[in-house]
Protein backbone atom coordinates (compact mmCIF):
# COMPACT_ATOMS: atom_id res chain seq x y z
CA UNK A 1 0.00 0.00 0.00
CA UNK A 2 1.04 3.67 -0.26
CA UNK A 3 3.43 5.00 2.34
CA UNK A 4 1.74 6.94 5.15
CA UNK A 5 3.61 10.26 5.44
CA UNK A 6 2.62 10.88 9.04
CA UNK A 7 4.41 7.67 10.04
CA UNK A 8 7.80 8.99 8.94
CA UNK A 9 8.53 10.20 12.47
CA UNK A 10 7.64 6.97 14.23
CA UNK A 11 10.30 5.07 16.15
CA UNK A 12 12.51 2.76 14.13
CA UNK A 13 11.02 -0.04 16.27
CA UNK A 14 7.42 0.89 15.40
CA UNK A 15 5.28 -1.14 13.01
CA UNK A 16 4.43 0.87 9.90
CA UNK A 17 1.16 0.58 7.99
CA UNK A 18 3.10 -0.58 4.95
CA UNK A 19 4.14 -3.62 7.03
CA UNK A 20 0.52 -4.73 7.51
CA UNK A 21 -0.24 -8.30 6.43
CA UNK A 22 -3.68 -9.78 5.80
CA UNK A 23 -4.31 -13.49 5.32
CA UNK A 24 -6.41 -12.63 2.29
CA UNK A 25 -5.13 -9.76 0.16
CA UNK A 26 -7.62 -6.97 -0.40
CA UNK A 27 -7.63 -3.52 -1.93
CA UNK A 28 -6.87 -0.90 0.71
CA UNK A 29 -8.49 2.56 0.71
CA UNK A 30 -7.49 5.97 2.09
CA UNK A 31 -7.34 4.59 5.64
CA UNK A 32 -4.13 3.06 7.00
CA UNK A 33 -4.52 -0.71 7.38
CA UNK A 34 -4.59 -0.82 11.18
CA UNK A 35 -7.03 2.10 11.24
CA UNK A 36 -9.34 0.05 9.00
CA UNK A 37 -9.06 -2.79 11.52
CA UNK A 38 -10.29 -0.44 14.26
CA UNK A 39 -13.33 0.45 12.15
CA UNK A 40 -14.14 -3.22 11.63
CA UNK A 41 -13.65 -4.12 15.29
CA UNK A 42 -15.94 -1.44 16.75
CA UNK A 43 -18.69 -2.00 14.17
CA UNK A 44 -19.10 -5.74 14.73
CA UNK A 45 -21.78 -6.79 17.22
CA UNK A 46 -19.18 -8.70 19.25
CA UNK A 47 -17.78 -5.33 20.37
CA UNK A 48 -21.22 -4.19 21.54
CA UNK A 49 -21.58 -7.31 23.66
CA UNK A 50 -18.57 -6.26 25.76
CA UNK A 51 -20.88 -4.00 27.77
CA UNK A 52 -22.85 -6.95 29.13
CA UNK A 53 -19.95 -9.26 29.92
CA UNK A 54 -18.30 -9.73 33.31
CA UNK A 55 -14.92 -8.26 34.14
CA UNK A 56 -14.61 -9.72 37.67
CA UNK A 57 -17.93 -9.37 39.47
CA UNK A 58 -21.16 -10.71 37.94
CA UNK A 59 -24.71 -9.47 38.56
CA UNK A 60 -23.76 -6.92 41.23
CA UNK A 61 -26.32 -4.19 41.91
CA UNK A 62 -23.81 -1.39 41.60
CA UNK A 63 -23.59 0.66 38.42
CA UNK A 64 -20.03 1.73 39.20
CA UNK A 65 -18.57 -1.78 38.82
CA UNK A 66 -16.71 -2.12 35.52
CA UNK A 67 -17.86 -4.43 32.77
CA UNK A 68 -15.59 -5.96 30.15
CA UNK A 69 -16.21 -2.90 27.95
CA UNK A 70 -14.81 -0.49 30.54
CA UNK A 71 -11.74 -2.68 30.98
CA UNK A 72 -11.12 -2.77 27.23
CA UNK A 73 -11.42 1.02 26.92
CA UNK A 74 -9.02 1.47 29.84
CA UNK A 75 -6.49 -0.85 28.19
CA UNK A 76 -6.86 1.15 24.97
CA UNK A 77 -6.23 4.47 26.73
CA UNK A 78 -3.30 3.23 28.82
CA UNK A 79 -1.59 1.46 25.92
CA UNK A 80 -2.02 4.47 23.59
CA UNK A 81 -0.54 6.74 26.26
CA UNK A 82 2.53 4.51 26.44
CA UNK A 83 2.64 4.08 22.66
CA UNK A 84 2.49 7.81 22.01
CA UNK A 85 5.33 8.46 24.45
CA UNK A 86 7.44 5.74 22.79
CA UNK A 87 6.52 6.97 19.28
CA UNK A 88 4.89 3.69 18.27
CA UNK A 89 1.94 3.06 15.95
CA UNK A 90 -1.13 4.14 17.90
CA UNK A 91 -3.55 2.73 15.30
CA UNK A 92 -2.13 -0.75 15.73
CA UNK A 93 -2.11 -0.37 19.51
CA UNK A 94 -5.74 0.75 19.57
CA UNK A 95 -6.89 -2.07 17.29
CA UNK A 96 -5.21 -4.73 19.45
CA UNK A 97 -6.44 -3.15 22.68
CA UNK A 98 -10.07 -2.84 21.56
CA UNK A 99 -10.13 -6.43 20.28
CA UNK A 100 -7.91 -8.17 22.83
CA UNK A 101 -10.72 -9.52 25.04
CA UNK A 102 -13.31 -10.21 22.35
CA UNK A 103 -13.00 -13.95 23.03
CA UNK A 104 -14.10 -13.57 26.66
CA UNK A 105 -17.17 -15.60 27.54
CA UNK A 106 -20.08 -14.78 29.88
CA UNK A 107 -19.22 -14.75 33.62
CA UNK A 108 -15.59 -13.84 32.85
CA UNK A 109 -12.74 -16.16 33.80
CA UNK A 110 -15.12 -18.43 35.69
CA UNK A 111 -17.04 -19.12 32.49
CA UNK A 112 -13.79 -19.52 30.58
CA UNK A 113 -12.55 -22.21 32.98
CA UNK A 114 -15.82 -24.12 32.64
CA UNK A 115 -15.79 -23.95 28.84
CA UNK A 116 -12.17 -25.07 28.87
CA UNK A 117 -13.14 -28.18 30.85
CA UNK A 118 -15.94 -28.89 28.39
CA UNK A 119 -13.63 -28.32 25.41
CA UNK A 120 -10.93 -30.61 26.81
CA UNK A 121 -13.53 -33.27 27.56
CA UNK A 122 -15.32 -33.07 24.23
CA UNK A 123 -12.61 -32.06 21.75
CA UNK A 124 -9.32 -32.50 23.63
CA UNK A 125 -8.62 -28.87 22.78
CA UNK A 126 -7.84 -25.92 25.03
CA UNK A 127 -10.40 -23.14 25.26
CA UNK A 128 -8.99 -19.76 26.26
CA UNK A 129 -10.29 -16.30 25.49
CA UNK A 130 -7.19 -15.22 23.60
CA UNK A 131 -7.49 -18.24 21.27
CA UNK A 132 -11.23 -17.73 20.84
CA UNK A 133 -10.61 -14.04 20.19
CA UNK A 134 -8.52 -14.91 17.15
CA UNK A 135 -11.14 -17.46 16.09
CA UNK A 136 -13.79 -14.77 16.35
CA UNK A 137 -12.09 -12.60 13.74
CA UNK A 138 -10.65 -15.46 11.72
CA UNK A 139 -13.88 -17.45 11.41
CA UNK A 140 -16.98 -16.25 13.28
CA UNK A 141 -17.47 -12.62 12.27
CA UNK A 142 -19.30 -11.60 9.12
CA UNK A 143 -21.66 -14.59 9.44
CA UNK A 144 -18.81 -17.07 9.32
CA UNK A 145 -16.72 -15.40 6.63
CA UNK A 146 -14.26 -13.85 9.08
CA UNK A 147 -13.11 -10.23 9.40
CA UNK A 148 -9.74 -10.54 7.63
CA UNK A 149 -7.97 -8.37 10.19
CA UNK A 150 -4.22 -7.91 9.81
CA UNK A 151 -2.15 -10.65 11.37
CA UNK A 152 -0.40 -8.03 13.52
CA UNK A 153 -3.73 -7.34 15.26
CA UNK A 154 -4.76 -10.99 15.54
CA UNK A 155 -1.30 -11.88 16.83
CA UNK A 156 -1.67 -9.17 19.48
CA UNK A 157 -4.96 -10.76 20.57
CA UNK A 158 -3.45 -14.24 20.73
CA UNK A 159 -0.38 -13.09 22.66
CA UNK A 160 -1.96 -10.60 25.06
CA UNK A 161 -2.57 -13.03 27.93
CA UNK A 162 -2.50 -10.63 30.87
CA UNK A 163 -2.48 -13.40 33.47
CA UNK A 164 1.19 -14.03 32.68
CA UNK A 165 3.35 -11.17 33.94
CA UNK A 166 6.94 -10.39 32.98
CA UNK A 167 9.10 -7.33 33.59
CA UNK A 168 10.40 -7.24 30.01
CA UNK A 169 8.68 -8.03 26.71
CA UNK A 170 10.54 -8.55 23.44
CA UNK A 171 8.67 -8.78 20.13
CA UNK A 172 9.23 -11.86 17.99
CA UNK A 173 9.15 -11.47 14.22
CA UNK A 174 6.61 -13.69 12.46
CA UNK A 175 5.16 -14.25 9.02
CA UNK A 176 1.69 -15.55 8.12
CA UNK A 177 2.67 -19.16 8.53
CA UNK A 178 4.35 -18.63 11.90
CA UNK A 179 1.35 -16.71 13.25
CA UNK A 180 -1.04 -19.46 12.14
CA UNK A 181 1.23 -22.11 13.67
CA UNK A 182 1.06 -20.30 17.03
CA UNK A 183 -2.72 -20.15 16.72
CA UNK A 184 -3.27 -23.80 15.89
CA UNK A 185 -0.64 -24.95 18.40
CA UNK A 186 -2.47 -23.02 21.13
CA UNK A 187 -5.37 -25.50 21.05
CA UNK A 188 -2.95 -28.30 21.95
CA UNK A 189 -1.37 -26.60 25.00
CA UNK A 190 -3.25 -28.11 27.94
CA UNK A 191 -0.94 -27.90 30.93
CA UNK A 192 -0.27 -24.17 31.22
CA UNK A 193 -1.57 -20.78 30.20
CA UNK A 194 -1.31 -20.16 26.47
CA UNK A 195 1.23 -17.39 25.93
CA UNK A 196 3.41 -16.40 22.98
CA UNK A 197 5.58 -13.36 22.37
CA UNK A 198 3.81 -10.70 20.26
CA UNK A 199 5.26 -10.04 16.81
CA UNK A 200 5.24 -6.24 17.31
CA UNK A 201 6.38 -3.84 19.99
CA UNK A 202 2.84 -2.46 19.91
CA UNK A 203 1.54 -5.90 20.87
CA UNK A 204 4.00 -5.93 23.79
CA UNK A 205 2.62 -2.58 24.98
CA UNK A 206 -0.95 -3.92 25.01
CA UNK A 207 0.13 -7.12 26.76
CA UNK A 208 1.56 -5.16 29.69
CA UNK A 209 -1.14 -2.48 29.60
CA UNK A 210 -3.74 -5.20 30.15
CA UNK A 211 -2.21 -5.90 33.57
CA UNK A 212 -1.75 -2.21 34.36
CA UNK A 213 -5.42 -1.65 33.58
CA UNK A 214 -6.94 -4.41 35.68
CA UNK A 215 -4.61 -4.46 38.71
CA UNK A 216 -5.68 -1.14 40.21
CA UNK A 217 -9.21 -0.91 38.85
CA UNK A 218 -10.19 -4.39 40.07
CA UNK A 219 -8.86 -3.32 43.45
CA UNK A 220 -11.18 -0.29 43.44
CA UNK A 221 -14.19 -2.43 42.49
CA UNK A 222 -13.43 -4.86 45.31
CA UNK A 223 -13.21 -2.01 47.81
CA UNK A 224 -16.46 -0.57 46.47
CA UNK A 225 -18.17 -3.93 47.05
CA UNK A 226 -16.62 -4.36 50.53
CA UNK A 227 -14.58 -7.41 49.54
CA UNK A 228 -11.52 -5.71 50.97
CA UNK A 229 -10.62 -2.43 52.66
CA UNK A 230 -7.99 -0.04 51.37
CA UNK A 231 -5.95 -0.56 54.53
CA UNK A 232 -5.72 -4.28 53.66
CA UNK A 233 -3.32 -3.51 50.81
CA UNK A 234 0.22 -4.53 51.90
CA UNK A 235 2.47 -1.61 52.78
CA UNK A 236 5.24 -2.85 50.43
CA UNK A 237 2.85 -2.39 47.49
CA UNK A 238 1.62 1.01 48.69
CA UNK A 239 5.17 2.38 49.11
CA UNK A 240 5.99 1.71 45.46
CA UNK A 241 2.68 1.91 43.58
CA UNK A 242 0.25 3.74 45.85
CA UNK A 243 -3.06 2.59 47.32
CA UNK A 244 -5.52 3.74 44.62
CA UNK A 245 -6.02 3.13 40.92
CA UNK A 246 -4.99 6.62 39.86
CA UNK A 247 -1.59 6.39 41.55
CA UNK A 248 -1.05 2.78 40.56
CA UNK A 249 -1.69 3.44 36.85
CA UNK A 250 0.38 6.64 36.85
CA UNK A 251 3.34 4.95 38.56
CA UNK A 252 3.28 1.98 36.21
CA UNK A 253 2.83 3.98 33.01
CA UNK A 254 5.60 6.44 33.87
CA UNK A 255 7.92 3.57 34.81
CA UNK A 256 7.26 1.71 31.55
CA UNK A 257 7.94 4.82 29.48
CA UNK A 258 11.12 5.67 31.40
CA UNK A 259 12.52 2.15 31.02
CA UNK A 260 11.42 1.53 27.42
CA UNK A 261 12.12 4.78 25.57
CA UNK A 262 14.38 4.18 22.57
CA UNK A 263 14.52 0.45 23.29
CA UNK A 264 13.44 -2.57 21.24
CA UNK A 265 11.55 -3.96 24.23
CA UNK A 266 8.94 -2.92 26.81
CA UNK A 267 10.19 -3.01 30.38
CA UNK A 268 9.34 -2.24 34.00
CA UNK A 269 12.05 -1.44 36.55
CA UNK A 270 12.82 -4.26 38.97
CA UNK A 271 11.27 -2.70 42.07
CA UNK A 272 8.08 -1.61 40.27
CA UNK A 273 7.74 -5.02 38.62
CA UNK A 274 8.12 -6.70 42.01
CA UNK A 275 5.41 -4.48 43.50
CA UNK A 276 3.06 -5.10 40.56
CA UNK A 277 3.57 -8.82 40.85
CA UNK A 278 2.77 -8.64 44.57
CA UNK A 279 -0.36 -6.61 43.79
CA UNK A 280 -1.56 -9.14 41.23
CA UNK A 281 -0.96 -11.98 43.70
CA UNK A 282 -2.85 -10.00 46.37
CA UNK A 283 -5.76 -9.53 43.95
CA UNK A 284 -5.89 -13.26 43.18
CA UNK A 285 -5.89 -14.23 46.84
CA UNK A 286 -8.36 -11.68 48.16
CA UNK A 287 -10.46 -10.73 45.13
CA UNK A 288 -10.53 -13.14 42.19
CA UNK A 289 -10.56 -16.31 44.28
CA UNK A 290 -13.32 -14.88 46.49
CA UNK A 291 -15.49 -13.14 43.91
CA UNK A 292 -17.82 -16.16 43.76
CA UNK A 293 -18.91 -18.55 46.52
CA UNK A 294 -18.54 -22.31 46.12
CA UNK A 295 -22.29 -22.52 45.66
CA UNK A 296 -22.22 -19.88 42.93
CA UNK A 297 -19.32 -21.62 41.15
CA UNK A 298 -21.22 -24.92 41.25
CA UNK A 299 -24.30 -23.18 39.86
CA UNK A 300 -22.37 -21.63 36.96
CA UNK A 301 -20.83 -25.03 36.21
CA UNK A 302 -24.33 -26.47 35.97
CA UNK A 303 -25.51 -23.58 33.77
CA UNK A 304 -22.76 -24.00 31.18
CA UNK A 305 -22.88 -27.78 31.10
CA UNK A 306 -26.69 -27.95 30.95
CA UNK A 307 -26.73 -25.48 28.06
CA UNK A 308 -23.99 -27.34 26.22
CA UNK A 309 -25.79 -30.67 26.54
CA UNK A 310 -29.12 -29.09 25.61
CA UNK A 311 -27.75 -27.56 22.39
CA UNK A 312 -25.95 -30.78 21.53
CA UNK A 313 -29.23 -32.65 21.76
CA UNK A 314 -30.98 -29.98 19.69
CA UNK A 315 -28.43 -30.27 16.88
CA UNK A 316 -28.49 -34.07 16.97
CA UNK A 317 -32.32 -33.97 16.75
CA UNK A 318 -32.27 -31.18 14.16
CA UNK A 319 -34.51 -29.08 16.39
CA UNK A 320 -34.92 -25.96 14.26
CA UNK A 321 -36.88 -24.22 17.01
CA UNK A 322 -33.80 -24.19 19.24
CA UNK A 323 -32.14 -20.83 19.79
CA UNK A 324 -28.85 -22.21 18.50
CA UNK A 325 -30.53 -22.47 15.10
CA UNK A 326 -32.81 -19.44 15.25
CA UNK A 327 -30.38 -16.99 16.85
CA UNK A 328 -27.04 -18.27 15.62
CA UNK A 329 -26.71 -20.88 12.90
CA UNK A 330 -29.45 -19.43 10.68
CA UNK A 331 -27.13 -16.68 9.41
CA UNK A 332 -23.92 -18.70 9.12
CA UNK A 333 -22.26 -19.68 5.85
CA UNK A 334 -22.43 -23.21 4.46
CA UNK A 335 -18.71 -23.50 5.15
CA UNK A 336 -19.14 -22.67 8.84
CA UNK A 337 -22.02 -25.15 9.12
CA UNK A 338 -19.53 -27.92 8.28
CA UNK A 339 -17.81 -27.19 11.64
CA UNK A 340 -17.88 -29.90 14.30
CA UNK A 341 -21.16 -29.45 16.18
CA UNK A 342 -19.31 -29.44 19.50
CA UNK A 343 -17.15 -26.53 18.39
CA UNK A 344 -20.20 -24.63 17.10
CA UNK A 345 -21.83 -24.95 20.52
CA UNK A 346 -18.70 -23.65 22.26
CA UNK A 347 -18.63 -20.74 19.82
CA UNK A 348 -22.29 -19.95 20.48
CA UNK A 349 -21.99 -20.01 24.26
CA UNK A 350 -18.76 -18.00 24.22
CA UNK A 351 -20.45 -15.20 22.27
CA UNK A 352 -23.25 -14.81 24.82
CA UNK A 353 -23.57 -11.96 27.28
CA UNK A 354 -24.15 -12.71 30.96
CA UNK A 355 -27.84 -11.89 30.68
CA UNK A 356 -28.41 -13.92 27.53
CA UNK A 357 -26.68 -16.93 29.12
CA UNK A 358 -29.03 -16.83 32.10
CA UNK A 359 -32.06 -16.20 29.91
CA UNK A 360 -31.24 -19.31 27.88
CA UNK A 361 -30.63 -21.36 31.02
CA UNK A 362 -33.94 -20.38 32.62
CA UNK A 363 -35.71 -21.12 29.35
CA UNK A 364 -34.48 -24.73 29.28
CA UNK A 365 -35.15 -25.10 33.00
CA UNK A 366 -38.79 -24.14 32.49
CA UNK A 367 -39.19 -26.89 29.89
CA UNK A 368 -38.01 -29.63 32.27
Amino acid sequence: MNKIIREDNLSSYATKSEDAIRLVDEKEDFRPSFYRDIDRIINYSSFTRYMNKTQVFSFKENDNIQTRLVHVLLVSKISRTIGRSLNLNEDLIEAIALAHDIGHVPIGHVGERILNKISLRELNETFMHNIEGVRNYLVLEHDGKGANLTIQVMDGILCHNGEILNNIYYPEKKNKEEFLKNYYDAYKIHEKKVSFNPMTLEGCVVKLSDVISYAGRDLEDAIRLDFIKREDIPSDIIKVLGDNNRDIVNTLVCDVIENSKGKNYIKLSDNVFKALKELVNFNYKYIYNRANSKEKLAFYDKVFNDLYNHYLKDIENNNRESSIYKDYLVSKTDEYLKTDKRRMILDYISLMTDEYLMKEYHKIEEKK
